[in-house]
């Protein structure tokens, strides 16, 4: 009997760990609204890579560590930031138990500027192939911030976006979009 119930308080114990790791690595997202349209459709449901933009707190854990000491240097990401373009789902700033998705435009320390429609990034004009509408408006130069990132929906006409309330501060940043799960026949990854 006593081997048994070892077995299952092993198996218990192994599920426990899978259900652990699977919730610091992914997440599911529902889209709501047609702001990514036509890349992402509302009630599509998305799959979220959270560990590609992990970022470890490196002052912290040398408090636990005896004898690690910080360097200021040391690169608390072990794998990457953002990068232009990726479509990633973040905690809006303004209400932060709401998570929004969007696509990066701009990077931390950036310059970002609209003119008659097109994105211009550090004074160089944006290519943007994802997006199937014109777009005409005008946005004055802004400085993204060295921790912030500058977001904009691909359906710039019916978008909240970094226009309207500035830039998503890294810690905001939930994951980047990974896969389409649902509606099934939209499986895939978004362009």
């Amino acid at each position: 009997m006593t081997s048994v119930l070892r077995e299952i308080l092993e198996a218990l114990a192994l599920a426990i760990v899978v259900f652990i790791l699977i919730q610091a690595s992914a997440q599911n997202f529902r889209v709501e609204g047609s702001s990514m349209a036509p890349t992402l459709e509302g009630q599509q449901y998305l799959l979220v890579n959270k560990l590609v933009y992990f970022t470890f707190d490196v002052e912290r854990f040398s408090r636990v560590v005896p004898f690690w000491q910080v360097d200021r240097s040391e690169i608390s990401r072990p794998f990457r930031p953002p990068r232009l373009g990726e479509i990633i789902v973040f905690h809006f700033p303004g209400e932060p138990q709401r998570d929004f998705v969007k696509r990066v435009i701009g990077l931390p320390g950036d310059k970002v500027e609209i003119v008659d429609g097109m994105v211009l990034v550090n004074d160089s004009v944006h290519m943007e192939p994802y997006l199937n509408e014109p777009f005409d408006g005008n946005m004055a130069a802004r400085r993204m911030g060295e921790d912030e990132y500058f977001v904009m929906g691909d359906n710039r006409s019916h978008s909240n976006d970094s226009r309207n309330w500035g830039g998503v501060p890294q810690d905001n940043v939930v994951g980047k979009v990974w896969l389409i799960y649902w509606p099934f026949p939209e499986f895939g990854v978004p362009r």
